[in-house]
């Protein structure tokens, strides 16, 4: 590819995708879509769409993904039925990738270990947190129904290319940090809308020794500070979760040197603190320490979901709960990812530890993330989880109330009945 002007990483996909020498911030294009992805809420209205088109077929049968998740195991007719909408349209269209229970899983934790999605990719998907995949070094963001039902049909869609913050975490991680507390700081900081349709380009020390599932952590919540994406450079790392693992061949792309921020934000590390967000916007930032004299009793705490609930995740509140139980007061929910975290966290005693603590674990699900089922909030009641939003009503009854935090409190949080953190288990 021959440029004009130095360029980000997501411009160079931009400009790949668009058949483009060089786009720029601002830059309105059409660009051509690696793959487009739905869910059980998002999907049937997709699919309606698609239909208006009075096509007998998708663009690309193997670029079309329909991942039954948000209320599955179907807790009542309404989600049944938006799930046979998915399953009827996938055997109709006869789409390469089929899932349902039993092979599905939570979807930004599902593409990304099949290897649907890969490094260099332009992917779009029906649900906000589509922006997971940056951790791979794609783009990949969040679309309306509408826009995934036409995109279905002709394999491209429109964009104004975002401008650019370049987020520096430089140093290392104290203990019982995570990439959770990071994403969650940085939220505090600039706001829910610090980076409104902007590209967050995390990099620095601490993302350099940071593992894959630590990476999606932090690009799944690009989109509670605004970002239209969040995006890592691929680097070793990246690679070698790839290998033996992409279906596609990957495009490993980096930013230029002299490419062009709107805004460069650094943080050292080792001065940030377990975060939690209280109620009821993400950004309600609070370190553990001033958590801990707040003294909050807590109901429930969930561990889990596309932010927080890969293999690290359970190993992080296995760990804290080993040889340890549930406070008689809270029920702890812990919701694996996919099927194949299921199966390796048995592997590694993880679930044995965990439901010997008094856990009860779920199969792979969205739950109670957006108030769907299996752990709804009762009024009043107060949870710990480590999910990405907490907005009023998000988790049930509207007098709820949810803080959000990492593996490691919630697990700790867990134990001690209020919002703890784990140092004050030893």
């Amino acid at each position: 590819m021959t440029q004009i002007k130095p360029m980000t990483i997501t411009e160079k996909i931009f400009a790949l995708h668009s058949n483009k020498e060089c786009v720029q911030a601002g830059y309105l294009l059409e660009a051509n879509i690696d793959i487009t992805l739905a869910n059980d809420i998002t999907g049937p209205i997709a699919i309606e769409v698609f239909r208006e088109f009075n096509l007998k077929s998708v663009f690309d049968k193997s670029r079309v993904i329909l991942v039954p998740d948000h209320f599955t195991p179907n807790k009542d007719i309404k989600s049944a039925i938006q799930a046979k909408a998915l399953r009827d349209f996938t055997k109709e269209q006869d789409l390469t990738h089929k899932f349902d229970v039993g092979s599905m899983g939570i979807e930004h934790a599902l593409l990304p270990e099949k290897g649907i999605v890969t490094s260099g990719d332009l992917i779009i998907g029906a649900d906000s947190h589509t922006c997971t995949y940056g951790a791979l070094g794609a783009f990949s963001t969040g679309v309306g129904s509408t826009d995934l039902g036409c995109a279905m049909a002709s394999g491209s869609t429109w964009f104004k290319v975002p401008s650019a913050i370049k987020v520096i975490f430089n140093g290392k991680l104290n203990k019982y940090v995570t990439a959770k507390d990071l994403i969650l700081h940085l939220i505090g900081d600039i706001g829910v809308d610090g980076a409104l349709y902007k590209t967050l380009e995390f990099c620095g020390e601490a993302i350099r020794q940071m593992d894959m599932d630590g990476r999606f952590t932090i690009c799944n919540m690009a989109i509670e500070a605004g970002a239209k994406n969040g995006i890592i450079e691929p680097d070793e790392i990246t690679r070698e979760y790839l290998k033996n693992r992409s279906i596609r061949e990957p495009l490993f792309l980096k930013s230029d040197d002299d490419a062009k921020y709107e805004r460069v934000i650094e943080y050292d590390v080792s001065k940030i603190e377990p975060t939690v967000a209280y109620p009821h916007l993400p950004e309600n930032t609070h370190p553990i320490s001033e958590a801990i004299k707040d003294n909050i009793k807590i109901d429930q705490v969930v561990i889990g979901s596309c932010t927080n609930g890969r293999l690290e995740d359970i190993k992080m509140a296995a760990e804290i709960l080993k040889n340890r139980k549930v406070h008689p007061d809270v029920r702890l929910i812990v919701f694996p990812a996919t099927q194949d975290i299921i199966l390796k966290s048995i592997e590694l005693g993880y679930y044995q530890t965990l439901i010997e603590a008094g856990a009860a674990i779920s199969t792979p699900t969205f739950g109670p993330c957006l108030g769907g089922h299996c752990g709804i909030l009762a009024p009043n009641e107060v949870c710990v989880s480590t999910t990405n939003r907490n907005f009023v009503g998000r988790m049930g009854d509207t007098s709820s109330k949810i803080y959000l935090a990492s593996p490691y409190v919630a697990a700790a949080s867990a134990v001690k009945g209020r919002i703890a953190a784990v140092e004050e288990l030893y």
